[in-house]
């Protein structure tokens, strides 16, 4: 639509009212209804947006280790501008009018801790090297017969899932709550959020989704928008949906795998394939994965960002445990499908459904680029069998703390997000830990309470 077609439908929206957000550090969708008069103001300017959503946590508690925000300078407003391209309209809430912003400073620069500038700025210097990207993001989640009060009530203990048991493509489960099931693929597309399969996964009440793959910015603007509009409409049916990474010891844990490729200027020609090579990977594909593995133990906490990530990525739990490419192997961290001149892809399986979108590609991206630009070689061999035993080319960081310091002192991560956002992401990270580390929790009860 043109830009007088939107301000058109908005103007005659019988609500009277705009939905906008904008991503916070976490991935969370921090936004706010407005007026349509407001709107139109806001279209030849921009809004003022508190940037406290940049100076506390998933919980609102505000940190004590940040330069960028905080008590010190009164949490003051911060500009944010909408993004035309991004308009869509809510079809769960009667069509509203909504649309995702870019947080900016006050000298008009995209803000240095907005993750959808990181993004652009990193789309931006691949189309520069002549390359385009496109990427999809996939989910995997679990739902529970509970609303947030009988969680809180029960303080989250033994929720009761969807579906029991262990079934995953299972026909016969996606037909028990078909109501739920239908209305997401059905509102997702409505919503400008296709999917290209949605399916039970193993576990009790597990989907997993495939959204449609689209140009890098694009792709990351669905997924946010898929893990926010499967809570809303999660919500209408009685349901809870989490993307936590891990909510039980005993059951695998919830993916977010990233597939990306790099093709021509004109979106034409997919540069990943080349048909004379015995893999079929061309000699950049083959960079971009060095530049990927040489990379992720420098920038791990943008794919696995929360305490709770690292419970995923144990061995035989359907997660990477150790730097390792192989072809269509689902043990590794790069799953290489090669199959064609439009399918052959990177499936980045690190990547946790716990994460925040814009991060998670912005380093997949910028990573393949590190190894584009310093022309790194593929030298390790691909991962025959399984991966969890390979460990030729060393591990993944165990812990959030450990990774987090990496990234900190890493020159990699400084050259790959700037040092300004390093410094922001990982002070969020450190407070991530450090609440951690103060909670009693009940496997220390259990284990201390009685017997020490």
């Amino acid at each position: 639509m043109t830009t007088q077609e939107i301000e058109e439908y908005v103007k005659q929206h019988p609500g009277g009212r705009v939905k906008i957000a904008a991503s916070d550090i976490d991935g969370i969708l921090r936004g706010k209804y407005i007026s349509v008069d407001k709107f139109l103001a806001v279209l030849k300017g921009e809004l003022g947006f508190c940037d406290v959503v940049f100076g506390w946590d998933a919980h609102d508690v505000a940190y004590d280790n940040s330069k960028f925000t905080g008590w010190h300078s009164g949490y003051p407003d911060m500009p944010l501008k909408i993004d035309l391209n991004t308009f869509r309209k809510v079809p769960w809430e009667a069509n509203v009018p909504f649309f995702l912003g870019d947080f900016f400073d006050e000298r008009g620069t995209g803000a240095v801790v907005c993750p959808r500038q990181l993004l652009k700025r990193i789309i931006n210097e691949c189309m520069q090297l002549g390359y385009k990207p496109f990427f999809s993001q996939e989910f995997e989640w679990f739902n529970f017969e509970e609303t947030p009060r009988s969680l809180e009530q029960k303080a989250f203990q033994n929720p009761i899932p969807l579906t029991p048991g262990m079934f995953g493509y299972s026909i016969l489960r996606s037909s028990l709550k078909n109501d739920f099931f239908h209305d997401l693929f059905e509102s997702l597309t409505k919503f400008g959020v296709p999917l290209e399969g949605l399916h039970t996964e193993t576990g009790p009440g597990v989907y997993e989704a495939a959204i449609t793959y689209a140009n890098a910015l694009e792709a990351a603007d669905r997924a946010i928008l898929f893990k926010t509009a499967v809570k809303e409409i999660a919500y209408r049916h009685g349901i809870i949906a989490s993307f936590m990474a891990k909510w039980k010891a005993d059951l695998p844990g919830c993916s977010g795998h990233v597939h990306q490729s790099l093709w021509d200027e004109d979106g034409q020609e997919n540069l990943f394939y080349d048909k004379s090579e015995v893999n079929k990977m061309s000699e950049l594909m083959k960079q971009y994965v060095a530049g990927q593995l040489f990379c992720l133990p420098h920038m791990l906490p943008l794919l696995a960002p929360t305490i709770n990530s690292y419970k995923r990525l144990v061995e035989g739990a359907w997660a990477p445990t150790t730097l390792t490419w192989g072809l269509d192997n689902r043990t590794v961290a790069l799953r290489i499908l090669a199959s064609g001149k439009k399918a052959t892809r990177i499936e980045t399986r690190v990547v946790g459904s716990d994460t925040n979108p814009y991060l998670a590609i912005a380093a997949c991206l910028a990573a393949g680029l590190y190894g584009i630009k310093h022309q790194l070689q593929l030298n390790q061999a691909a991962t025959l069998g399984n991966g969890y035993q390979d460990h030729s080319n060393g591990n993944l960081p165990t812990n959030l703390w450990e990774a987090t310091a990496q990234m900190k002192q890493s020159p990699i991560a400084h050259e790959l997000f700037g040092s300004d956002f390093v410094e922001h992401f990982c002070c969020t990270r450190e407070w991530e830990w450090q609440q951690f580390a103060k909670a009693v929790t009940d496997w220390e009860l259990k284990r201390y309470f009685e017997i020490i």
